[in-house]
């Protein structure tokens, strides 16, 4: 089968298309044909060699954080699947989403609904698992609380305005000023342009729940203590409030300032959280944006890697293997 594999660290042009064995399924396992894959920044960071010391791989690897596709065959102890079923998800074994087939874990797994393209069920993954478990799992947020939400165009970001302003908070969102009526449109009640304005003085009341994914240039995920924004972050909080990270691990070990809890987030893959992600799309309360459709190419590839990392896009950017 086809895969495209990172054999070296580097820029996005060291991907490479290369013929590999299909995946042999253990019992617990669901092999499912890939129809469509997205860009994560994690993936990104992993390729660059940045945590190499800290997260190492062994090349060559495929990356790909999340996928959607038809499931081929099922292991002997799997119960709530079955060939042929639609199925959005996240790779938990040693290899990632950019091939023509993935073994899966079940429970990573989820049935999207008819009527969802392969392209949004692909890009939902891993920004729907990390704004939802943030939101509900660790930052356990209530009607009428107010959240700071930065980088509300993003990945991660636009889902967690939508879910948030959902959920009855009231939603502030970091974003450039060309981004503004697309958040707003999202559901945040204030949004903030970070290129010009401070935001610790823009914002009039404290918040319960700030949400950051922006990363100090200098550092590298994992390895980051707190970032500029995070500490400035800390500012805006309520006595007692949480800071949830997703760029820096280290962050539970920062002092505790004023009560306030700080916890780094990553997506876990659980598919009852993917279920009411799913629900929450076929309710028409959430909806995933694709800025881009590349093709399943390393040159494709390359190419949508380096659109997300010299300019930032709105919502996701999709890798398209066949249609469905």
């Amino acid at each position: 089968m086809k895969a495209i594999v990172l054999k070296e660290y580097g820029i996005p042009a060291v991907l490479q298309e290369q013929e590999i064995d299909v995946p042999v399924i253990t019992e617990t396992q669901v092999l499912v044909e890939m129809y469509a894959a997205s860009i994560n920044p994690a993936d990104s960071v992993l390729r660059s060699g940045a945590v190499k010391d800290i997260l190492p791989v062994q090349l060559p690897y495929v990356l790909g954080a999340d996928l959607a596709g038809v499931v081929i065959e099922v292991g002997s102890k799997v119960t709530h699947l079955k060939p042929g079923d639609r199925v959005m998800g996240i790779p938990t074994n040693n290899g990632g989403a950019y091939a023509d087939y993935v073994a899966m874990e079940e429970n990573a797994l989820a049935i999207i609904q008819p009527g969802m393209s392969f392209d949004e069920a692909a890009a939902l993954p891993t920004v729907g698992l990390t704004a939802w478990q943030s939101l509900f799992r660790y930052g356990k947020l209530q009607p009428g609380q107010r959240i700071l939400i930065h980088a509300g165009a993003g990945g991660v970001g636009h889902i967690a305005v939508q879910l948030a302003k959902q959920a009855g908070a009231y939603v502030i969102a970091t974003a450039r000023e060309f981004n503004h009526e697309f958040v707003r449109q999202l559901g945040a009640d204030e949004v903030i342009d970070y290129t010009t304005t401070d935001f610790t003085k823009a914002i009039s009341s404290p918040v319960d729940i700030v949400l950051d994914m922006v990363m100090d240039r200098s550092a590298t995920v994992l390895d980051a203590k707190i970032g500029e924004t995070g500490r400035k972050s800390y500012s805006v909080l309520k006595d007692g409030g949480k800071l949830i990270s997703l760029v820096a691990m280290a962050i539970n070990e920062h002092p505790q300032i004023r009560g306030i809890k700080a916890q780094f987030v990553h997506a876990e893959p659980n598919h009852d959280d993917l279920v009411s992600i799913l629900q929450n799309v076929h309710e028409q309360k959430l909806k995933v944006h694709l800025s881009g459709i590349f093709p399943f190419t390393s040159q494709g590839l390359a190419e949508a890697y380096r659109e997300c990392e010299t300019n930032p896009k709105r919502g996701k950017v999709v890798i398209q293997r066949k249609q469905g």
